[in-house]
């Protein structure tokens, strides 16, 4: 009778084991067809189509489905978007928004970022799904999140939005794992064609968030190049690659070998978040620059090496540009088939 329960207590610790590598393994997709709402009208590149075909490729992946979880997203608070922007600036947002026709279509005021009916929702709905991955993590239910989400976020600053961003998602996402899980060191990665100067200006001071980012130069908005690096406490923590139009996949990989992994051996960061461009893709509408999925998928291995190593694993991606769904879909793919596997050297 000892040998029988001796038996069954190994085997229920090693089913158990076995449970929880499965579960470390999962992948959070973070997603609601709220995001579909954000009419940016007919011809816009940041449109609808780019994120449902995603979604819909990825669903029928048979390969990552099994690793896939699907949790339901929320709308972030104004006091959670207080936390990167000012009152007065959502004041604005929904003011403007609001005093649109049902099937209208505007901009506006601060910048080049159009705007309907439900983009206020549709934006406040993108900052939760975020949210809604970082609590995913921290609280163990999975290692890793993907939000898929639209608008993107990146060119948004504290009272300011630009480029197709209303609020700065992966900002706001970084500011709320401080708050509320006192997490002492973040990486933001951005490999988005087009410079992050909104989360560059939000951080530019901090010395507790490193912001990488490498895009195309010379591009929109201008801004990041190499001797952007912070300022006060914050000088040295943020590291900007320019690359000239038509770079690739070497210049990409060598960026993220020599440039950032010794600097994350020097910060050594417990939490990891990517802005999540596309339109560094070969053959984007809008970028000009080679990455391919390969290249994606190599800097996803060394971002996973680097939180294993420092970050107990936590990586959160959130989409921002990209405006060929194919390319967004197969890259997608590949990075979340990374943190899948687990991936490293």
């Amino acid at each position: 009778m000892k040998f029988l329960f001796l038996g069954m207590t190994i085997f229920f610790s090693i089913t158990s084991l076995f449970s929880e590598t499965l579960n470390e393994k999962k992948v959070a997709i973070m997603y609601s067809d709220q995001f579909l709402l954000h009419n940016t009208g007919k011809n816009h590149p940041e449109r609808a189509e780019r994120l449902s075909i995603v979604v819909n490729n990825l669903k029928n992946n048979n390969l990552l489905s099994p690793y896939l979880i699907w949790p339901t997203v929320r709308e972030a608070s104004k006091q959670e978007i207080k936390l990167v922007h000012t009152q007065d600036y959502i004041d604005l947002v929904e003011k403007e928004v609001n005093l649109l026709q049902k099937n209208s279509i505007s901009y506006l005021s601060t910048g080049d970022t159009v705007i309907s009916k439900k983009s206020n929702k549709v934006a406040r709905t993108a900052v939760g799904a975020g949210l809604s991955g970082a609590d995913a993590i921290m609280k163990g239910e999975v290692s890793s999140a993907f939000v898929l989400s639209r608008p993107p976020g990146h060119h948004a600053s504290a009272s300011k939005g630009m480029g197709f961003c209303i609020y700065n998602n992966i900002a706001i996402v970084a500011r709320y794992l401080q708050k509320k899980y006192d997490i002492k060191r973040i990486l933001i990665v951005d490999f988005d064609v087009h410079h992050g100067n909104g989360t560059q200006d939000i951080f530019y001071n901090d010395d507790s968030i490193f912001y990488f980012d490498i895009h195309q130069h010379p591009f929109y908005p201008q801004s990041g190049r190499p001797n952007e690096t912070g300022s006060g406490k914050g000088k040295g923590f943020t590291l900007n690659i320019d690359l000239p139009r038509g770079a690739g996949d070497i210049e990409l990989i060598n960026a993220f070998t020599n440039k950032l992994k010794p600097a994350m051996d020097k910060f050594q960061p417990e939490f990891i978040l990517v802005s999540a461009g596309f339109d560094s893709h070969q053959g984007d509408l809008l970028g000009q620059l080679n990455f391919t999925d390969v290249g994606y998928e190599n800097v996803a291995i060394i971002l996973n090496n680097i939180a294993k190593k420092y970050a107990s694993d936590r990586e959160l991606y959130i989409l921002e540009g990209g405006y060929v769904a194919e390319n967004i879909s197969k890259s997608t793919e590949k990075i979340i088939g990374v943190l899948t596997k687990n991936m490293g050297d």
